[in-house]
């Protein structure tokens, strides 16, 4: 019965609290666990400088920029560093590109393709002519790539699968690039196993016109796409180097992995369609090995696909990113992913204010029909004028704390059934005579 003059507000303000508490935290941890904002700027491990894996990353960043994302490009030495970092918990590196093959033996549980977006393919240059197998560079002083990069891991596993290994009679120098085309020609290697960025237009013709070196055409490309199945076979056709001089002479079948775009599985699903997207723009054209519109593709061979990117594939972007500003979509998205449980469990709840209004309201009466309760036992259990005079005081006392409580007017009838029982214990309280008058009118 403490302060029975409280305002009706009050009532309603402490009925309503413990709902929007439990909204408020339902809807948050819907936002933080299930939906969670895209992130602003993400990081990427791209290549060397000047390597096509760093430029392919530039050219992904201005995309993205056009979206209000920020990409963060780190140099590496080439996948298998990128690799590393991927699966080092406490880089800040957020995905990067990754050639087939080097992932062997390792727990990638943690990492999900994007889809491939390059063909990278091995191309063997040699002193002579002739040569139709890798066997048969056997006692040959070989150039395979300088040691971490992606073309010494495949070269070393292609001479493996062919008796040769670094034991062996064959003498593997780690040159790539520049510098194992260069030996080649000044005759310090008799074979160079070139990739990537070493596979250009310019440096393929250049060695093609030097007398007395050649490239090799792996014959038995299907065998190893079947043995290796991360690797492709690839097509050099007839004269795609140089028309007017039919460079090459005739069509070199090639193979090498294909590049994909890996990413830690905790990678934002909106992010994940802007980088499809980004690749789409940027690898999607024709080129020396390619197709229009042949990559990026939903093949990926070390990593599993994620399902982000097998839905974009699918179906491409969602109605709300293709027709809206990427941030506002995402906002929209978000909005419309928390009326789920705004209809399972908001609403619901909010249906509680009600009932908690109305046991506040009706809790209060009975806190005072407690109080009767209490001074009519006791009125049963001490008769003499002292006492009973005690317990009028105290019925006086609940009556006067009646006149000044504010009650609302859909419980009025509760209000008035009260004061009729407060004169009903008054009545057993009063003197014996007034009570035999009272029942003879």
């Amino acid at each position: 019965m403490r302060d029975p003059s409280h305002p009706a507000w009050r009532d309603i303000a402490l009925s309503t609290l413990p709902v929007a508490l439990f909204c408020i935290v339902v809807i948050g941890l819907v936002v933080w666990l299930v939906d969670p904002a895209p992130p602003r700027a993400i990081t990427l491990s791209a290549g060397p400088r000047d390597s096509s894996f760093m430029q392919m990353a530039e050219a992904y960043r201005t995309v993205l920029a056009r979206n209000g994302v920020k990409l963060k490009i780190l140099e590496s030495d080439g996948s298998v560093q990128n690799l590393q970092r991927l699966l080092d918990p406490k880089s800040k590196v957020d995905l990067a590109f990754v050639q087939g093959g080097v992932a062997d033996g390792q727990d990638t549980r943690s990492l999900m393709s994007l889809g491939s977006v390059a063909y990278l393919p091995i191309v063997v240059f040699y002193r002579g002519s002739g040569l139709t197998q890798l066997s048969d560079l056997d006692g040959k002083r070989i150039a395979i790539g300088r040691v971490g990069s992606g073309t010494r891991e495949l070269s070393l596993k292609l001479l493996d699968a062919n008796g040769m290994d670094p034991g062996g009679d064959a003498t593997f120098l780690p040159l790539d690039g520049m510098e194992a085309a260069t030996a080649l020609v000044s005759n310090r290697v008799d074979a160079a196993m070139l990739s990537g960025d070493s596979t250009t237009r310019t440096l393929m013709l250049r060695l093609l016109n030097i007398p007395g070196i050649s490239v090799m055409s792996f014959e038995e490309s299907s065998a190893y796409t079947r043995l290796f199945p991360y690797l492709e076979a690839i097509d050099l056709p007839t004269g795609v180097l140089d028309l007017r001089r039919r460079v090459p002479p005739q069509t070199v079948h090639l193979i090498g992995p294909t590049v994909e775009i890996v990413a830690r599985d905790t990678l934002h699903p909106a992010i994940s369609d802007l980088l499809i997207e980004a690749a789409s723009e940027v690898n999607g054209v024709p080129g020396l090995l390619q197709r229009s519109g042949e990559f990026p593709s939903p093949v990926a061979h070390d990593f599993r696909i994620s399902e982000d990117a097998t839905r974009y594939y699918k179906s491409g972007k969602s109605f709300l990113y293709r027709n809206l500003p990427f941030w506002l979509a995402s906002v929209t998205d978000r909005l419309l992913v928390l009326l789920l449980p705004l209809a399972v469990l908001v609403f619901p709840a909010l249906r509680a204010i009600p009932a908690l209004y109305r046991w506040r309201v009706r809790s209060r009466i009975y806190r005072y029909y407690g109080a009767l309760i209490a001074i009519e036992r006791d009125a049963l259990k001490h008769t003499n004028e002292e006492e009973r005079h005690a317990l009028i005081d105290e019925l006086d006392e609940i009556e006067r704390s009646l006149n000044t409580l504010r009650m609302p007017l859909a419980y009025a009838d509760a209000f008035y059934v009260l004061r009729e029982h407060i004169g009903f214990v008054r009545m057993h309280l009063a003197p014996t005579e007034r009570r035999t008058a009272n029942a003879e009118h």
